[in-house]
């Protein structure tokens, strides 16, 4: 494929094919202290890009985080080898390759000549049953889809995290495992990250999940399910289901690794046959989610932002852009080269939109600098992420000058005369990016600690200032 017009902010594409190998290493299995300050840590700021004039970028981002760790629990429980081609090497992913060599999986890396990750992966006839320690970090694919693993090994394991996540909520997955078999204590707060003692799993028990919270506690249990002795029948509980786009993609990875699942007719219920899964070799997508801020700087600065290798059908919800965008009055198009362009075009339009899920603080960041005000609903469990991230979203928004209202379920938000400040990220990696695209648009933005965007990009800084590099290009340009 030909380099469409623009300047390359990233060395690290995403492949369609793998190329030639040029090293190989194993992966780090040094269990991690999991250690947290005893006293506040002064930030560190970073100067946020402003970009003076227009961007025109190509941007490569790195590979899904959620496929890649559901490919990587599924290849744990394959019953034989399995090669995933351009693997995310990022803190989450990292932490669930620790993980799973904790449980006696062997894991190569394989780095190919264009930057690409490729990961070999052997189970083992089974799975250790420990006793062993998974450190979570702040990843919640790892502190939710690990202890599934555990219960399918009988394991003991004991889980920790980073500071926050000891506090992100745990007890549905848990209590699921419980009616299942495994039995849990605390070392913290009931339903928070526990030592686990899992024992004779029921046979084909039937279970039902609190799926309001988090879309990973139905992941979790799906994965699992065609491990689990007479498999699984899941059924949601009353209530609204978080990221039902994530518990698609669930039920899409299974489906095309060869497990057997049916899903009820209102899509609240699921019955996974007790199948093990082959061996396999895919290729990750990029990670579209990841592409979303990249892709917004475009409106922000009239620009234009390309990103290739965009699939021309995903399960993620970062598919969701090309609409989002186009409703907010870019110019979106998907060339036949599979790359896809963003062209703003003028002022950004105000949206009202359910079901944002993660991409939510980007597109809030977007609505804060549109020319009207915008209704973001449907994301009342973003509460439980990372962080509160409508509470802190409310706060670092209304600190470059836009009146944030936190509902039941979403945010309002109304734009205001844009103002510098010094934004939080709260350890976040979404609030960092959102900060940097305001940064953009507003000179003066700082955004503390913005390596904490390394959980799921661990090059977004320097993507991000090459990218923005591309207005003083066009700028220079202009004035000749």
């Amino acid at each position: 494929m030909n380099a469409p017009a623009g300047a390359r902010t990233s060395c690290a594409p995403t492949p369609q094919q793998p190329g030639l190998t040029v090293r190989i290493s194993p992966i780090n299995t040094a269990p991690s202290t999991g250690t947290t300050p005893s006293h506040p840590v002064e930030p560190l700021w970073w100067p946020a890009p402003f970009a003076a004039a227009p961007l025109d970028a190509t941007v490569l981002v790195p590979a899904s985080k959620s496929l890649t760790n559901r490919y990587l629990v599924l290849a744990a429980l394959a019953s034989s080898p399995s090669t995933i081609h351009n693997t995310l090497i990022s803190r989450d992913t990292e932490l669930m390759l620790d993980a799973l060599a904790a449980f006696g999986v062997a894991l190569e890396r394989t780095v190919q000549a264009d930057g690409s990750t490729t990961v070999h992966v052997v189970p083992p006839a089974r799975l250790s049953a420990g006793p062993l320690q998974v450190q979570c970090g702040l990843a919640g694919t790892v502190m939710r889809f690990v202890p599934a693993l555990a219960a399918v090994a009988g394991a003991q394991a004991r889980f920790d995290g980073d500071a926050a996540a000891r506090v992100r909520p745990m007890a549905p997955v848990l209590d699921a495992l419980a009616e299942l078999g495994a039995v849990f204590t605390y070392h913290g707060t009931p339903g928070m990250l526990p030592a686990m003692d899992a024992r004779q799993l029921e046979a084909g028990a039937a279970v039902q999940i609190d799926g309001s919270a988090s879309s990973q506690f139905i992941s979790a249990l799906l994965l699992a399910g065609p491990a689990l002795p007479g498999g699984l029948r899941l059924r949601a509980a009353q209530g609204p289901l978080a990221s039902p786009d994530h518990i698609a993609m669930t039920v899409a990875t299974l489906r095309e690794l060869g497990a057997v699942l049916e899903v009820d007719a209102d899509g609240r219920g699921w019955h996974v046959q007790p199948r093990p899964i082959a061996g396999f070799t895919v290729t990750v997508e990029p990670d579209l989610s990841n592409a979303g801020p990249f892709l917004a700087a475009a409106l922000a600065t009239r620009g234009v932002v390309r990103v290739p290798f965009w699939p021309a059908a995903t399960t993620q919800v970062g598919g969701k852009w090309v609409q989002i965008l186009a409703a907010m009055g870019a110019e979106v198009s998907l060339g036949a080269d599979s790359v896809l362009t963003v062209r703003g075009t003028g002022p950004i339009r105000g949206i009202d939109y359910a079901d944002a899920s993660e991409l939510a603080p980007t597109l809030a960041a977007l609505c804060a600098l549109a020319d009207s005000p915008s209704r973001l609903t449907g994301i009342g469990h973003l509460r439980g992420h990372e962080t509160d991230r409508l509470a802190a979203l409310q706060a670092e928004l209304g600190k470059v000058g836009a009146q944030v209202q936190v509902t039941g379920d979403g945010l309002e938000i109304t734009p205001g005369a844009l103002r510098p400040a010094d934004l939080d990220s709260y350890e976040d990696h979404r609030m960092a990016t959102a900060g940097a695209l305001l940064g953009l648009a507003v000179d003066g933005i700082r955004v503390a600690d913005i390596a904490t965007t390394s959980k799921t990009m661990p090059d977004f800084p320097a993507q991000w200032a090459a990218m923005a590099a591309t207005a003083a290009g066009a700028a220079e340009q202009g004035a000749r």
